[in-house]
């Protein structure tokens, strides 16, 4: 059995009623509403909201002309009628459209019981109101019927918004590729759209410019910036022979590309159509009333016809007393409860996440999200700040460690690399005043050469300082001891003697190792991944202390491990910011994208950390806790109420105590469930997390 990807019901692949294929693999659906909202998530959606505003246009009046008639009983009866009959069949339609689906599969499904709960008050309240004589009372129920289709539509809206943005992070992803390219043909340096670049044509790209195509150096040296796709933080140093991804940044340097991957098969047109597929598959978690709704819905229906018909034939009951029975049954059954259970509780725990920098993305993230049994965590960006930081001044002889960072400041100044600017940033978040830079010179891969107050002052690596023969043998343990911790260590010279090395790394986040120890003590597994060096990694994980690492990970094999994971039977959570991480996220089973992370993370992701504070993390899991904990209790009132009540309404009291259920009250009931169901969902509102 398949499962319909938009509302979990299970089909049947043999026989089902709507099926769509994209990229070669078939889903099927329950009912055409399903397969259209797959299809055109962001038009269903339009639709949906003017369905709402419609329906409540027309409910509150209803409810308030209920309470509050402001004409004669008949009058005010068939003015109830006008206002609620176009909600019922109009808005209502998909309801039935999605009966008549399962009932021609020989099923039931929630469309079922909201198709048959308010056609149920409606039809009484019609016959009331034009056939008095068969029902000589005066109390109609117009009012539920609207505020049952209003209620579950506003519900069913929240789950939609996000499965619309799922077309809207694909197009930020293709918006990444550059549109332009710099191509030598005929000798001749001409700009082309990136469509129509050849395989092995000869790209140029400038310093700042980002790499249209994927390709192979061929001539030159840069500093590419591949943050957006590989999710590193440091900038990779590229020579002849060495591979760069289209959509990155050359930072720094001249060089010639020839073009190797284009089109559907370049690096970011993978990720792209990863996105898609894990959208397309992640279904949603299967409601509990849909569980249950394939046998409550027929019993209900049965029951009134068995109750009625033996009123009529066995006990020898009027036709009125015989319709009364099935009425009655039907209210009281009606899902009015039941179908507000779970939009109500996920409203409140939505609208309380918000409050506590949580986005929430649909009743179904924050349902699953307390399942987790793994999750795992992006390093760069997530874990770590993201970018280049000063970490160690180390200086010999004495010399003065903010001198020497003044001074290698004053160097970088006209340097666009990221470790430039990181040791820039270091000295002005210090306080000092940079001296003025007199002259510069870089040496691609090496570092700067630089006169700053009639010094010269050399900082880069130890080829720069071997090529300008300055003696580093007494850093050189100092220097590995740094490189093993994950840093990358810049020795610095003045006028040809090396004086000391600044450290430049990607620090930890506030709360990192807080957090992880939180979901370790919640008996979660936490994993790390990244793209980075084993040793880099190692020494992170360490400092968080997390056990599990997952290095070197390719941005297109990050989702392929989070399959993994599932495959050994996880629940699994992914934590990341990245663009490269979009995939992940949307495999994983919860993906949470950090606030402060790319656009398309956040898109992908079903749960976002406005605050980018990674203890969210935390309090998103106690949030869902509560909610479903609410959910449940809902539930159990909903059916409570409507299973107690449905014997009394099928006449059970009656020989014995000459007691029958009369629709009134049967409404009333259905009205109390409904009360008792949003004030336990109302309490939501006193959650804190514990963090």
């Amino acid at each position: 059995m398949a499962k319909d990807p938009i509302c979990g019901m299970y089909v049947d692949e043999k026989n089902p009623p709507f099926e769509t294929k994209i990229h070669d693999e078939t889903y099927y659906f329950c009912s055409e509403t399903c397969l259209r909202t797959f299809e055109a998530p962001e038009v269903e959606l339009r639709k949906l909201k003017r369905l709402i505003a419609f329906s409540l246009a027309l409910s509150i009046p209803t409810m308030v002309l209920s309470f509050f008639p402001i004409l004669p009983t008949i009058s005010n009866n068939v003015l109830l009628f006008l206002l609620a009959t176009p909600v019922q069949f109009i808005v209502g339609w998909r309801f039935y459209k999605g009966a008549i689906d399962a009932l021609k599969k020989f099923t039931a499904n929630m469309d079922t019981l909201i198709a048959v709960g308010t056609s149920a008050a409606w039809i009484y309240s019609t016959i009331v109101t034009f056939m008095p004589s068969i029902f000589p009372e005066e109390m109609v129920y117009f009012d539920t019927a609207p505020l049952i289709i209003s209620l579950i539509l506003v519900g069913k809206l929240l789950e939609d918004i996000a499965k619309g943005k799922a077309s809207e992070a694909v197009r930020k992803l293709m918006d990444i590729q550059p549109t332009m390219a710099r191509v030598i043909r005929e000798n001749k340096e001409l700009e082309v759209p990136v469509e129509r670049v050849k395989k092995n044509d000869i790209v140029i790209v400038r310093s700042g410019e980002k790499i249209p195509v994927d390709g192979v150096i061929i001539e030159g040296h840069a500093s590419i910036d591949e943050k957006m796709v590989t999710g590193e933080s440091m900038p990779s140093e590229k020579d002849v022979g060495n591979e760069v991804i289209g959509a990155t940044i050359n930072k720094e340097g001249l060089i010639k590309v020839k073009a190797t991957k284009l089109g559907q098969d370049s690096a970011l047109s993978n990720i792209i159509r990863l996105v898609e597929e894990a959208q397309q598959t992640s279904a949603p978690s299967q409601r509990f009333a849909d569980q249950v709704s394939a046998y409550f819905v027929p019993a209900a229906i049965l029951i009134a016809i068995f109750a009625s018909t033996s009123w009529y034939f066995l006990g020898s009951k009027s036709f009125t007393f015989a319709l009364t029975i099935f009425i009655a049954v039907l209210i009281v059954a009606c899902p009015c409860a039941l179908g507000i259970a779970t939009p109500t509780a996920i409203m409140v725990g939505t609208g309380k996440g918000a409050e506590n920098g949580l986005l929430i993305k649909g009743g179904d993230n924050l349902e699953k999200i307390r399942k987790l049994t793994t999750i795992v965590f992006d390093k760069t960006g997530t874990l770590t700040k993201g970018e280049p930081s000063v970490t160690d001044v180390i200086t010999i002889e004495e010399f003065d460690k903010n001198k020497l960072l003044t001074l290698a400041a004053a160097a970088e100044k006209g340097s666009e690399h990221p470790l430039g600017q990181a040791i820039i940033k270091g000295a002005e978040e210090r306080g000092f005043t940079i001296p003025k830079l007199e002259k510069f010179n870089v040496i691609p891969g090496h570092g700067v050469k630089a006169n700053v107050d009639d010094k010269e002052i050399l900082v880069g690596n130890r080829k720069l300082m071997i090529d300008n023969t300055i003696s580093i043998d007494f850093l050189e343990n100092q220097v590995s001891q740094l490189e093993h911790e994950g840093k990358t260590a810049m020795i610095t010279a003045i006028n040809s003697k090396a004086l000391g090395i600044i450290a430049v790394a990607d620090t930890l986040k506030d709360h990192s190792v807080d957090t992880i120890k939180q979901l370790q003590n919640m008996g979660l597994e936490v994993v790390m991944l990244t793209g980075d060096n084993k040793r880099t990694a190692d020494t992170i994980a360490k400092k968080i202390g997390v056990s599990r690492i997952l290095a070197e990970v390719l941005p297109g094999d990050k989702a392929n491990e989070i399959k993994k994971l599932q495959e050994e039977g996880k629940f699994v959570g992914m934590v990341g910011d990245g663009i490269n991480d979009a995939p992940a996220l949307a495999q994983a089973d919860v993906g949470i994208a950090i606030g402060s992370g790319s656009d398309i993370a956040m898109e992908t992701g079903g749960i976002v950390l406005i605050k980018d504070d990674l203890r969210d993390v935390v309090a998103s899991i106690q949030l869902s806790q509560k909610t479903v904990s609410k959910i449940k209790q809902n539930l159990f009132w909903a059916f409570f109420y409507n299973s107690a009540l449905i014997p009394v309404g099928a006449g059970a009291l009656y020989p014995f105590f000459g007691i029958l259920l009369n629709p009134i009250f049967a409404a009333a009931a259905m009205a109390f469930s409904s009360v008792s169901v949003v004030t336990n969902s109302l309490l939501l509102r006193r959650f804190k997390p514990k963090l």
